[in-house]
């Protein structure tokens, strides 16, 4: 074989290596003729997000808005004792209630509500006449009493502040944050028996003047706790052979029973748009046998809400007369 004859051969050999496919590789079959050819796959659409179903225009919701301080007369009256702030230089802060008055008679209040500097919502109680001490504490915008006063002033506070979490329409109900017979402060009462009932309703929602809405509450409130009042030690002064007097405990002697209620029956007119009492009003009836209800006497009283005109400015706290 002459060099020419090699030098093709090795030509021919090269350009057959040249078009070999790589090992492996997947050659596509053609598509016959009569197939069609498949639609081009669109993008699947997101999908839209769940929208909130609309309000129900049968509920309100009754929320108290203080864009400028709103104040009401409490007016107090019947027998019994009225839960006014405590006189000055006597007890009524710190979880000490206030003393009751009893007999019958008349107290008035101003109740105050306002919006800090800060955007809290504070209320006051001023007491009219002499010897009474303002108290003051905070609400959230519902009413709810996140701070201040303690003992009947708060059940007060609680009975015409407090409104519904949720919205609500005619027949709904709700409960209060109130506590109406305590009777943990009094010594050696041991508790059998409680029964409560705590409910206010809405009754009605009517058109009022300029496209107000009236939402019309009613109060149906009661405790009762019964049980006994077993020994405790009393406490007697004696002097000894020096003349000087010291104190010697005594137990006492036997059990007795008690009983404390307390039941609240009310009414009142919130203005849903403005955010305040057009009125209100409540009859509280205390009842107890072998003790006494703290910052309590026995008798009937009733409590009512007058809305004043404009708030006299040295009624308001310090930081929001400005």
């Amino acid at each position: 074989m002459n060099r020419r004859t090699l030098g093709l051969l090795a030509a021919l050999c090269l350009t057959s290596a040249c078009n070999d496919a790589p090992v492996g590789e997947m050659t596509p079959i053609p598509r016959p003729a009569d197939m069609p050819a498949e639609p081009a796959q669109q993008a699947e659409a997101p999908k839209p997000a769940a929208a909130e179903p609309p309000p129900d225009p049968s509920k309100v919701v009754l929320r108290w808005k203080l864009d400028a301080p709103t104040a009401f007369k409490l007016t107090t009256t019947g027998t019994g004792s009225a839960p006014a702030p405590a006189a000055k230089g006597k007890k009524g802060k710190k979880g000490k209630d206030p003393e009751p008055t009893s007999g019958s008679s008349a107290t008035e209040a101003i109740f105050v509500l306002q919006k800090t500097e800060s955007g809290d919502y504070a209320f006051r109680i001023v007491p009219q006449g002499k010897g009474g001490e303002a108290e003051q504490g905070s609400m959230s915008e519902r009413g709810f009493v996140m701070d201040g006063l303690a003992g009947p002033l708060r059940n007060t506070a609680v009975l015409v502040l407090e409104l519904p979490r949720e919205p609500v329409g005619p027949e709904a109900t709700w409960a209060l944050g109130t506590d109406l017979v305590d009777l943990g402060s009094v010594p050696g009462f041991v508790e059998k028996k409680a029964e409560r009932r705590n409910q206010v309703k809405l009754t009605a929602l009517t058109p009022g003047e300029n496209g107000e809405q009236v939402a019309t509450l009613e109060y149906d409130l009661s405790e009762s706790l019964s049980g006994e009042l077993r020994a405790t030690r009393a406490t007697h002064s004696k002097t000894d052979g020096h003349g000087h007097e010291e104190e010697e405990e005594k137990p006492s002697k036997g059990t007795q029973s008690a009983l404390a209620e307390m039941r609240v029956k009310g009414r009142g007119e919130f203005l849903v748009k403005a955010g305040r009492w057009r009125s209100w009003e409540a009859t509280l009836t205390t009842r107890s046998e072998g003790t006494t209800l703290p910052g309590t006497a026995n008798g009937e009283r009733t409590l009512r809400l007058t809305p004043l005109d404009s708030v006299p400015p040295e009624l308001l706290l310090p930081q929001a007369r400005k």
